[in-house]
């Protein structure tokens, strides 16, 4: 495969270009790089190497030098690759050890661009470069889960002649083809410490719809199954139209019979309670409310907690809208302390004027 893209004829001329030495023009040989040398045949790398790769960050040097490189020295063992910036420690037996364009570079038939370290420099992405390498070694390796990835990890396998991680790799892309991913997912929660775990480890403002209307002892108004199903439509509608933006998350296991919670930056913002009792001449009753203005208000006041370009809220935004962030410089310690006790969670209880006339004295 690698002769057909006419490797085995640049190993012939490098080959042939080595064979005459001492025969360089002016009768001078070049001289190495001031401060280091190649990592050429016969150089060893005089790091101790503890493990066949280290990955780590680093910016090449300035001075760099082409050659042609042939590991058949003992002491060239070990070899250090600059791959994007990261860096790496492989051995010459897992480079050559299948039929790829890195044999082709480590069998002085390709010439190899170096720096005055000894690192080969390869300009390529160094992400999934770790990846190559295991495939190599091991012949098999795990793949990402996610599409992009595999598609990038495909790129790189296709550049270094990789055949057989090219297939893996086009097999797992047409498996994903055939597999449909649904465009809004709605976390339903099991228990309290998973919906504690769910936003403090989203990155994402978040809106709880909590219902339950068996957890109640009373029976209800006329209206109010109505009601509760009207907050439900609210509900899939906003996850819908925020999808991406916004975690959505329904409780159906609560207290409550159907409340509203807004959160932001992993606390919770603000509550609409949508139940109250109605004191009834007989007997008591539930109110369920659509407060929709209410639950519209509080879902783009939750906004304002959205990251922007994954840095974080806008703190600006958030002190000039009264939000959470920034704020205390403008109050003294006892005023701050106070409006933090009181606006903690801004809660919202529902009432109509009507029903103050009923109440229980």
């Amino acid at each position: 495969m690698l002769e057909s893209l006419g490797f085995g004829e640049v190993g012939t001329r490098l080959t042939s270009a080595s064979e005459h030495t001492g025969q360089w023009s002016g009768g001078k040989k070049p001289r190495e790089p001031a401060g280091g040398r190649a990592l050429g045949a016969g150089n060893s790398v005089e790091e101790e190497m503890s493990g066949e790769s280290v990955v780590s960050s680093a910016v090449p040097a300035a001075a760099t030098r082409t050659t042609s490189f042939k590991g058949t020295s003992p002491s060239s063992k070990y070899v250090k690759l600059n791959v994007g910036g990261a860096l790496y420690y492989t051995t010459m037996q897992t480079l050559t050890k299948q039929d790829t364009m890195l044999k082709a570079m480590f069998s002085g038939r390709m010439e190899v661009l170096t720096d005055s370290e000894g690192w080969i420099l390869i300009d390529r992405c160094g992400k999934h470069f770790g990846t190559i390498l295991n495939y190599l070694r091991d012949g098999a390796v795990p793949l990402p889960e996610s599409r992009r990835e595999i598609e990038e990890l495909l790129a790189e396998a296709k550049y270094y002649l990789v055949q057989g991680l090219v297939e893996e790799c086009q097999a797992a892309l047409q498996q994903n083809k055939d597999t449909y991913e649904p465009f809004c997912k709605v976390p339903v929660i099991t228990s309290s410490k998973e919906e504690q775990k769910l936003i403090a480890t989203s990155n994402k403002p978040a809106v709880k719809l909590l219902y339950n209307r068996s957890n109640n002892k009373y029976s209800y108004t006329s209206n109010s199954d109505d009601n509760m199903l009207k907050n439900i439509e609210l509900f899939d509608k906003l996850s819908l139209r925020f999808n991406g933006r916004v975690l959505f998350i329904k409780d159906v296991i609560g207290d409550e019979i159907c409340c509203w919670s807004f959160y932001g930056q992993g606390r919770k913002i603000a509550e609409v309670c949508c139940t109250s009792i109605v004191y009834a001449t007989e007997k008591k009753q539930t109110k369920v409310e659509f407060p929709e203005a209410r639950i519209y208000e509080e879902t783009l006041n939750i906004l304002l907690y959205e990251a922007q370009d994954g840095r974080g809220p806008d703190n600006a935004l958030l002190e000039a809208t009264g939000g959470a962030a920034g704020r205390s410089h403008h109050l003294d310690e006892d005023e701050e302390r106070e409006r933090e006790r009181i606006e903690r969670v801004r809660r919202i209880h529902i009432k109509r004027p009507d029903d103050r006339a009923h109440l229980h004295q």
